[in-house]
């Protein structure tokens, strides 16, 4: 439920702004939420504002915090090409989760997990891997729980076209 007001401050705020409120009650207990803002009713809706606008920009911080999963935070050498290396690398290897995401994980459990969810359960497994002059076999363990998982998204993602 959404509700907004004018509100002012005692003596912070300079002037009234306008606050939107969301009331929800979880499980867990009530969750209220409260976000100040100087967009117009008319160009954003209090719903709107909250859900569409508010929330995606909490959606990217956690996309950006997500990066620190992927080893974005190892840059202890001393010198800064290595650490600038490391970086790239953590950054080419979020994107391609990121692509795996949205083009394998589409619709599936794993398609709104965080990099190191997938990557432990989509990409950190056990296998054997036999390579023969046409073929590469690649041999899941048996007691592997994203078997089903891990056979669609491969499904899926040799159905994409290939772009350079």
């Amino acid at each position: 439920m959404f509700k907004e007001f004018v509100y002012q401050t005692r003596e912070s705020w300079s002037r009234a702004r306008r606050l939107i409120a969301k009331a929800e009650h979880l499980e867990k207990g009530s969750n209220p939420r409260f976000v100040v803002t100087s967009l117009s009713p008319e160009v954003w809706e209090a719903g709107a504002l909250y859900e569409e606008l508010y929330c995606a920009r909490g959606e990217m911080e956690n996309r950006i915090k997500e990066q620190l999963s992927l080893f974005a935070d190892r840059t202890s050498t001393a010198w800064l090409r290595s650490n600038q290396v490391r970086l790239y690398f953590s950054l080419v290897a979020y994107l391609l989760v990121e692509a795996l995401r949205r083009l394998g994980l589409r619709g599936t459990e794993l398609a709104r997990a965080q990099c190191a969810t997938i990557r432990l359960k989509l990409l950190k497994i056990g296998a054997l891997i036999r390579l023969t002059v046409r073929r590469v076999w690649l041999s899941l363990a048996e007691g592997y729980a994203y078997a089903g998982l891990f056979a669609q998204v491969y499904a899926r993602l040799r159905t994409l076209p290939w772009r350079c």
